[in-house]
């Protein structure tokens, strides 16, 4: 199944003059883990709550004067939306990553998380028990 039938298409981005404090608020407004940063329309970088909170809140931080550009991971890893669900969660799995940007070109179209991921696969376990549950004889 292609990423593009199961990103979400409503990324939160921000700009990487963005003050951790407007993050850490946008992320309770937004009510995710992680926003996205860009220049102009290129990503370029992700901010998460542990980000902030290992980042900022550890290092005793001002959170006012601290910007996306300050806290935020600068190795982005993005997948392309006409991959597959395995290579979306294989590249999760080998960097360690919990949220994947996927892109179109150099645009960003979504986002996939393994939260996504899992409940995908925790659908399709439903659906073969019920197939099971269907087939089996009574007790």
């Amino acid at each position: 199944m292609p990423i593009k039938d199961l990103a979400r298409s409503d990324v939160v981005t921000a700009d990487t003059d963005a003050s951790v404090t407007t993050l850490a608020a946008t992320m309770a407004d937004e009510n995710v883990g992680s926003i996205v940063i860009t220049d102009g329309e290129t990503p370029v970088g992700i901010v998460t709550d542990r980000d902030l909170t290992v980042r900022v809140l550890a290092e005793a931080a001002d959170p006012e004067t601290q910007t996306a550009a300050d806290v935020m991971s600068e190795d982005l890893r993005l997948i392309d939306r006409d991959a597959g669900f395995y290579q979306a969660a294989e590249l999760m799995s080998e960097r360690g990553i919990r949220r994947l940007p996927v892109s179109d070109g150099e645009s960003l179209v979504g986002i996939i998380t393994a939260d996504d991921l899992t409940e995908l696969l925790a659908d399709e376990q439903q659906k073969f028990a019920e197939i099971i549950r269907a087939q089996r004889p009574e007790y």
